[in-house]
């Protein structure tokens, strides 16, 4: 079963015994959950696409390892073409969800590892590229979504993993054994994760030897004994709770992000695929933060899409397309949008094969469309905002709509252009709101700031990848400069 339908995706996860907490409570339903739900059907537009004939050649791939057709979510990068298609991916179902679909992380943690283990084993003489292999042909063959999670709560930021007073507060081995390792710790902002069948957990940051029992890699799946989620708030989130079409903004799709506890995991060792190998530890989060920052530039795009569209809606149920000024804001809005795809596509058009095979986006390029999607999504959502007005924001609700006492009063004084219902004008509003302010925010303009790292995390990497010293090389070749003088 290379392919899942979403029906099987769904039905999958009914199976699997997640320990998901939401409001203080445990979950007895996630899959069914009114709050969740939305970011489950997200997930399902992956698999959903990946049957349709006219998007198979962006949302599938052949296997490097199989040779079977497999979802492009669960693939290794076999060329800067295959880059290419992952950032168009990411931008049609950005457009098809208008929110986090979810799986990237674990595809970018794939190809991340595959290259990493790759070069442990060849220093080393480890089996973690093995380990990592049979790993992928699970998840292929299976069509698993995976959360690839790497960022620690990380406590006191001036201090290292070892140096924390609680040092749980950076996942850790704290017992070896023959069969495995127990781990205990816990990954924040997982993408994802409740709605994933498997959890793929590396290293957040550069480590030294005394942090070696954090330098740690690995794979359990999501209802492992000892794992279970909190699922993170999101603005306006209970609005899910009230059956309303419109008052959500999107009511069909959605993201979420989840803190997920590791409480003495066992991991066998097969499972392993990083295990006190310090030195790689900084590799690995360079070359995930790179594919993911890549990643930016085709997600966030294909949502904006959409928020260009509705804003395009609401100065037409406004009444003002014609406004000279309205065009210019959305010819702006298009201009950054497309921005970031170019950015996207650059990086992976750059990109070079690693020892193990796979490719790997150019790290300068992708920091440099990571750092853009800082700024851009802000720029963005700051003109929507401007086009759809302030009813966006203090507009009554669908339940005052349809008052019998009153809903004729918001029909007659929230109508726009008289072409266009009252109904229509509210629902486009409320999925600006949704996208620039509400839930969707989480998966657009506050994830643009710190999703794949925050800005300086880019800006490090922009100084180390940009190879200043040749740069100042070439001025001194056009200028002549004589260094014997000096």
């Amino acid at each position: 079963m290379a392919l899942m339908t979403p029906e099987q995706y769904v039905e999958s996860l009914r199976k699997l015994n997640l320990k998901v907490y939401l409001f203080g409570e445990l979950i007895k339903n996630p899959v069914d959950h009114p709050i969740i739900r939305p970011s489950l059907n997200s997930v399902a537009k992956t698999y959903e696409l990946a049957q349709m004939d006219e998007y198979k050649e962006l949302m599938t791939a052949k296997s490097n390892l199989t040779g079977e057709t497999v979802n492009r979510f669960c693939h290794l990068h076999q060329s800067t073409e295959d880059l290419k298609n992952k950032v168009k991916m990411q931008r049609l179902l950005g457009q098809k969800t208008a929110a986090c679909f979810q799986r990237c992380v674990g595809m970018d943690a794939f190809n991340a590892l595959y290259s990493t283990t790759y070069e442990t084993d060849e220093k080393y003489g480890t089996d973690y590229h093995k380990n990592f292999i049979e790993y992928m042909k699970y998840v292929q063959r299976n069509d698993l979504t995976v959360d690839g999670a790497m960022t620690d709560p990380k406590g006191d930021r001036g201090l290292a993993p070892s140096e924390q007073q609680d040092p749980d507060l950076y996942l850790r081995i704290v017992e070896r054994r023959k069969d495995g390792i127990i781990v205990r710790g816990a990954k924040a902002h997982q993408t994802g994760a409740v709605n994933s069948h498997e959890h793929l957990i590396m290293p957040t940051c550069s480590m030294r030897e005394e942090d070696k029992d954090y330098a740690v890699a690995f794979s359990v799946p999501s209802d492992a004994p000892g794992v279970f989620m909190i699922y993170g708030r999101q603005s306006c989130d209970t609005r899910k709770l009230e059956n309303s079409s419109i008052d959500v903004g999107n009511s069909t799709y959605g993201g979420h992000e989840a803190l997920v506890v590791f409480d003495d995991v066992f991991v066998p060792n097969d499972r392993i695929f990083l295990c006190g190998e310090y030195d790689f530890a900084g590799v690995l989060v360079e070359r995930f933060a790179g594919y993911h920052r890549q990643s930016y530039g085709g997600c966030k795009v294909g949502v904006g899409d959409v928020l260009i569209g509705a804003a395009a809606l609401a100065a037409d149920y406004n009444g003002v397309p014609k406004a000279s000024h309205i065009k210019d804001k959305l010819i702006e809005m298009i201009h950054l949008n497309e921005t970031l795809y170019s950015c996207g596509i650059a990086c992976s058009t750059e990109g070079k094969k690693t020892k193990a095979g796979n490719y790997q986006i150019d790290l300068l390029l992708a920091n440099i469309c990571k750092q853009n999607v800082t700024r851009l999504p802000y720029e963005i959502a700051r003109l929507a905002e401007d086009i759809a007005g302030g009813l966006m924001v203090t507009m009554p609700s669908e339940k005052d709509l349809n008052s019998p006492e009153i809903g004729k009063y918001v029909e007659k004084y929230l109508r726009g252009s008289s072409k266009v219902s009252t109904k229509n004008r509210m629902r486009v509003l409320r999925l600006i709101e949704n996208m620039t302010l509400g839930t969707a925010a989480v998966g657009y303009r506050t994830e643009s700031m710190h999703g794949a790292g925050s800005p300086q995390a880019q800006r490090i990497m922009i100084s180390r990848q940009a190879d200043l010293e040749q740069k100042k090389n070439l001025a001194k070749v056009i200028a002549k400069v004589d260094e014997s003088e000096n």
